[in-house]
């Protein structure tokens, strides 16, 4: 298990190039990016857990006396032997700002901290997957295939396995009604973790309607040593 927290996550999220961007957007991004550094909106955390698998994998896979259907991340070749279980959040006060903007009828600055929310949190969620990757290597095991409760091949129904697993309650992570997760602005993964896993040929961005337009579409993750 690992909990890390209290990161700069905003430094090279705003520092990033945004090609493409018209000049307004660009003004509203950059206003968006001085509200979050001024009043400390992204408190950045993740937890994960690298869980053995009860049994051989199979359709059903079995870790710590939780079961996920979740078949996709069964591999072509090699092992799998464990579950890479993370969950990654911003914390509510970022949310909670946005809120208060949208009732003094500033939406489109509202709908820019939105947005750059999300670029943060992808971020959060790539240097957990780093994270998690060097755990495994340390392991003399690999890692591949990322799903999501409610992507195709992992049912929305599996988000508080994959929580309990991750033992997000670290960072404060829980539950909502209707699968949602308190604070919004978090995210739960599950990948596959085991002994010579081959490169995956798919991705959980496949399948969406908005591929094409996407600037965050998912590549397949190569199996690494």
């Amino acid at each position: 298990m690992r909990v890390s927290r209290g990161f700069d996550i905003l430094r090279s999220v705003a520092a990033a190039p945004r090609a493409g961007m018209s000049a307004t957007r660009l003004r509203l991004r950059q206003q968006a990016v001085e509200l979050v550094r001024a009043e400390q909106l992204a408190d950045a955390a993740y937890c994960y857990d690298i869980v053995g698998l009860d049994a051989p994998a199979a359709d059903l896979l079995h870790a710590r006396g939780e079961t996920l259907h979740a078949p996709r991340l069964l591999p072509e070749s090699g092992r799998l032997t464990a579950l890479a279980c993370a969950v990654c959040t911003l914390g509510p006060a970022l949310e909670t700002r946005i809120g208060t903007l949208f009732a003094e009828r500033r939406a489109s600055l509202a709908m820019a901290l939105d947005a750059l929310g999300n670029e943060l949190l992808m971020a959060i969620s790539r240097r957990a997957q780093d994270r998690m990757l060097v755990d495994a290597r340390r392991r003399g095991l690999t890692m591949a295939s990322e799903l999501r409760a409610g992507d195709p091949g992992l049912a929305l129904d599996a988000q508080a396995s994959v929580l309990r697993l991750a033992q997000s309650e670290l960072i404060g992570v829980r539950l909502a009604g209707g699968q949602l997760m308190h604070p919004l602005k978090s995210v739960s993964m599950v990948l596959g973790v085991g002994v010579g896993l081959p490169p995956v040929q798919w991705t959980r961005c496949d399948d969406c309607p908005h591929r094409a337009k996407c600037g965050a579409v998912s590549q397949p993750e190569p199996a690494t040593p």
